[in-house]
């Protein structure tokens, strides 16, 4: 062989990139589970529909286990031959801990979902969007790169649309799946335009890559840069539902079936926010000067617009349940944006205060769904005046929802809640955003109302023997086994973070990345 022969031989050959199967595991069986179901729905008799729900679970469950190899962190895949440090997929304890709430999130969706594929929802088509959604939320996490990171937003948005406006002839489902649908274009657009001019003015797509030349951006492409850097942050802004971005979560969260709203006030949340994360601080740490300030008034500005809008929804008002349930996403989506503002005025560390908070967030929050699709079995219009007399009539789950509802407002027993406030609260402080924790800490006690009037509502004596009966046991049924195993799984978590919190707040302490 002669040396030019031999020399392209060799060029070619470090073109070649190696795959870590194992790090991109969870996202793949998703994905993999996924193709699965659609075949399974092809060939399925509709009496046997049912098993594609439990392909499902296991699916979910395996992609789940697969993270266990993972918990060390430190994996990459997918890296620059020339710079081995630049890697589209990296598996570090902050990819770790988002799949894990993404997964674990699906899961308890899936849960919450099985009776109603089998008597509302088309069964496959439920499935196979679900499972697509999670390994799109589960990839998300571990993008490096500004492309990764919009496909597995996209691949994890797109389903979401058509799981929204899935209950067919029903109107609020088609005006909420269009709501939901319109304003992530809006954003997806807005994102890839401010992800062209990062790119033009860094000439990367890499995250590692684009840090190291913002630092040091010729002058004439400094506007550009800026330019971008703003442009993404309101793509992701729309993706968190942070005020003046967030007009289209009531309306589709009540639109929505109930387990699909729980799945976007969880998982879509946490997608949003750790692309949010990983665009800051990692990619953008240079302009923290642009996106800092932004971002804390982006906070104190959804945190207040959220509260203000939960306080006002009457008990009496049809889907009022799950209206108080969208606003309080939004009110806390801004004490999300607080610890990752922090980051731009200390340390990177701070982001860890809104991981543990997610955590906590995420086990209350899909809890409370649980029970409010338990009651809406029965009150198809889940108003709050339908939760009266819950205690008498089912006492468990009436604790249980107590128990979320008090995680939520940050009261004893919810340990876990308040624990995870003053843990954002604190990471504001540090930071020297004193104003931001007052704003924090005046609309904290301004959601304690609402809050505990929903809660002294389960435990008053019901209007009459006729309407007792109607609330809490409608006809008599029971609540279905999957149901009630989701409703016990959070309640579970939340009782166990509550007595252990530092297996949560543990990671508002500790490197990410």
């Amino acid at each position: 062989m002669t040396p030019d022969v031999t020399t392209a031989a060799a060029g070619t050959a470090s073109l070649v990139q190696s795959v870590d199967w194992v790090a991109i595991a969870p996202p793949l069986i998703a994905a993999a589970v996924a193709l699965v179901v659609l075949l399974a729905d092809l060939f399925l008799p509709p009496a046997r529909k049912p098993l594609i729900g439990w392909i499902t679970l296991a699916g979910l469950v395996a992609a789940l286990a697969a993270l266990v190899p993972l918990r060390g962190g430190g994996r990459s895949t997918f890296c620059l031959t020339a710079n081995p440090d630049a890697c589209s997929y990296t598996v570090d304890q902050f990819a770790f801990v988002i799949q894990a709430l993404v997964l674990g999130g699906a899961l308890l969706t899936a849960l919450l979902s099985m009776r109603d594929t089998e008597e509302k929802l088309p069964a496959g088509e439920f499935w196979f969007l679900l499972l697509s959604s999670a390994a799109g939320a589960a990839l998300l996490p571990a993008a490096r790169d500004l492309a990764t990171l919009v496909v597995a937003l996209e691949v994890a948005s797109l389903p979401a649309f058509a799981l929204v406006g899935l209950k067919r002839g029903d109107r609020l489902s088609s005006e909420a799946a269009l709501k939901f649908f319109l304003s992530s274009v809006t954003a997806t657009a807005v994102m890839l335009l401010g992800v062209s001019f990062v790119y033009a003015a860094t000439g990367t797509l890499h995250l590692t890559e684009i840090a190291t030349k913002l630092a040091d951006v010729p002058g004439p492409l400094d506007t550009v840069a800026k330019t971008g850097v703003v442009l993404t942050l309101v793509g992701f802004a729309f993706k968190t539902a942070a005020a003046p971005f967030h007009f289209w979560v009531p309306d589709t969260y009540v639109g929505a079936p109930l387990p699909v709203a729980a799945y976007l006030s969880v998982v879509g949340k946490a997608v949003g926010f750790s692309g949010l994360i990983l665009v800051t601080v990692v990619a953008f740490p240079a302009y923290a000067d642009v996106w800092g300030p932004a971002l804390a008034v982006l906070a104190a500005l959804t945190m207040t617009l959220g509260n203000a809008a939960a306080l006002r929804q009457s008990i009496t008002r049809a889907h009022s349940a799950v209206r108080l349930l969208a606003w309080s996403s939004v009110g806390q989506a801004g004490y999300l944006l607080v610890p990752i503002a922090a980051a731009a005025y200390s340390s990177d560390h701070q982001v860890g205060a809104t991981v543990a908070y997610a955590l906590m967030y995420a086990v209350v929050n899909l809890g409370a769904f649980a029970v409010a699709t338990l009651v809406a079995r029965g009150k198809p219009l889940n108003r709050l005046a339908d939760y009266r007399g819950l205690y008498a009539e089912r006492p468990l789950a009436a604790l249980a929802l107590a128990f979320f509802l008090l995680c939520l407002a940050g009261l004893p027993p919810g340990i876990i809640g308040l624990f995870a406030k003053v843990t954002v609260f604190s990471a504001a402080v540090d930071a020297g955003l004193g104003w931001l924790a007052v704003v924090m800490a005046i609309n904290v006690v301004v959601a304690l109302y609402y809050y505990l009037r929903w809660t002294a509502i389960l435990f008053r004596a019901p209007e009459g023997a006729q309407e007792h009966s109607e609330v809490a046991r409608p006809a008599g049924v029971r609540a279905p086994a999957p149901l009630t195993l989701a409703i016990a799984l959070t309640a579970l978590v939340g009782v166990v973070l509550s007595g252990v919190p530092q297996l949560a707040l543990h990671f508002a302490s500790v490197t990410l990345f």
